[in-house]
């Protein structure tokens, strides 16, 4: 498996049809496909969005090694920028200092794709998609709702990146699309050193993490029908170097490939359903909780936050994430292994894969008569009924409720991801 993405936690794994499936997944941690209704917002007032969305679509993170003739050509003019998409901004650290440095984007630049350009990297394609997710919420939250103003003002929206120059890129075309490249001054994107980096599962900085996830990555790839049929693909594939070529990468390669119409491969096209649904059930198996350990150093902290900033609009203070009284909207640039677990601590997850553009918003409503508040969730822009939640419309309390098991403060996290284990499951993989 790639190094860099099993220490990094951005990215999953996968596998393909014909395995025996030994993974029976927990009911309470998957979405009850029941239709919803429609929610009746009349008497709540809308307080505070907080949404968080994946990247565009991108380069593949790593070429599948065939021979220099047969290998995909990633062309310059895939990363045209679309002058709409622009916006004035700049980069800095949670405390508006410069912009740290960032490992794992420099890993990213040690190589280049054939036809000269960078493996990860935001497309033209990715970036037109986060546009018009930016398009998609100003619609809700500017015209029809009119909860934001249509010019940028970092009172009213703050926004947070991961570190990576996709996701930073994302953000920007976003912000196009909700502000139509209206704002009050520069906007400032703010980003965390990997050593603080919660909005992806960070194998590097959680020891426990690693402990209790990583062993979960290779004991699925290890099992006999995995690794026949993965053998078989090298085969049809006719790579000779094998080494680190998974279903992650092939499968990574392959979306890749579909999204921007490239030339196919054929021993992928033939597969591909078959690929991205065994995908979808090795990252579910990698963050299946296991007596929750795994979900909670995976996003426990991101959960923490969420909570936070809701429980400060409701005392009328301010979030810890700003410096700003009056912020309506939280913005967040992060990942699908972020999304999934996610998804699945709130018991709504679909078991599908989250596309490019992909949006997780939790909404915070307060009722005119009762004063009090409630927690409304969609996945792209869809109701979600969170498990142990009795409406789609969820008090507030109950909301906590029912996800207390899984978040962590930035005190437990630290403390807990740096706990020695002496009996653990598995290898250490860095």
């Amino acid at each position: 498996m790639n190094r860099l993405a099993v220490t990094a936690g951005l990215v999953g794994s996968a596998a393909l049809s014909g395995i025996a499936y030994v993974w029976k997944k927990p009911a309470e941690h998957f979405k009850d496909t029941t239709p919803l209704t429609g929610v009746d917002l009349s008497q709540y007032e809308l307080k505070l969005v907080q949404v968080l969305f994946r990247h565009g679509a991108r380069t593949p993170l790593k070429p599948i090694p065939f021979e220099d003739e047969k290998q995909i050509e990633w062309k310059t003019s895939l990363l045209n920028v679309p002058p709409h998409t622009l916006v004035d901004y700049t980069v800095t650290d949670l405390n508006g200092g410069p912009q740290p440095p960032s490992p794992v984007e420099d890993t990213y630049r040690k190589r280049k794709l054939k036809g000269g350009i960078y493996p990860g990297q935001l497309t033209t394609l990715g970036m037109q998609q986060l546009y018009e997710l930016g398009q998609k919420l100003r619609k809700r939250y500017v015209e029809e709702k009119q909860f934001i103003l249509p010019v940028f003002s970092p009172s009213e929206v703050y926004v947070r990146s991961t570190n990576i120059v996709r996701n930073i890129e994302s953000t920007r075309c976003l912000l196009a699309g909700l502000f139509h490249q209206n704002q009050e001054g520069r906007i400032r994107i703010v980003t965390a050193g990997a050593e603080n980096e919660i909005f992806y599962p960070n194998y590097h900085i959680c020891r426990q993490l690693k402990v209790l996830g990583s062993p979960r990555w290779s004991k699925f790839s290890l099992l006999p029908s995995v690794s026949e049929d993965l053998s078989h693909l090298h085969k049809l594939l006719e790579i000779k170097e094998t080494k680190g070529v998974d279903f992650i990468l092939l499968r990574d390669n392959l979306v890749a490939m579909e999204a921007h119409h490239l030339p196919g491969i054929p021993a992928l096209e033939k597969n591909s359903e078959k690929i991205k649904e065994r995908a979808s059930e090795m990252l579910h198996y990698v963050f299946d909780p296991q007596g929750r350990k795994v979900l909670q150093f995976a996003v426990g902290p991101l959960l923490h936050l969420f909570l936070e900033n809701m429980e400060m609009v409701k005392n009328n203070g301010t979030s810890t994430s700003s410096s700003s009284n009056n912020v309506k909207m939280f913005l967040y640039s992060t990942h699908d292994t972020t999304l999934v677990p996610c998804m699945m601590a709130l018991g709504i997850s679909d078991m599908n894969w989250p596309p490019f553009g992909a949006e997780l918003t939790l909404e915070l409503y307060q009722h005119q008569l009762t004063k009090e508040h409630y927690v409304r969730v969609l996945y792209l822009g869809e109701d979600q009924l969170v498990q142990g939640c009795n409406s789609v419309l969820c008090p507030l309390q109950e909301f906590h409720e029912a996800v207390a098991q899984y978040t962590l403060s930035p005190e437990e996290y630290h403390t807990n991801c740096n706990q020695a284990r002496k009996a653990d499951g598995g290898q250490m993989r860095s």
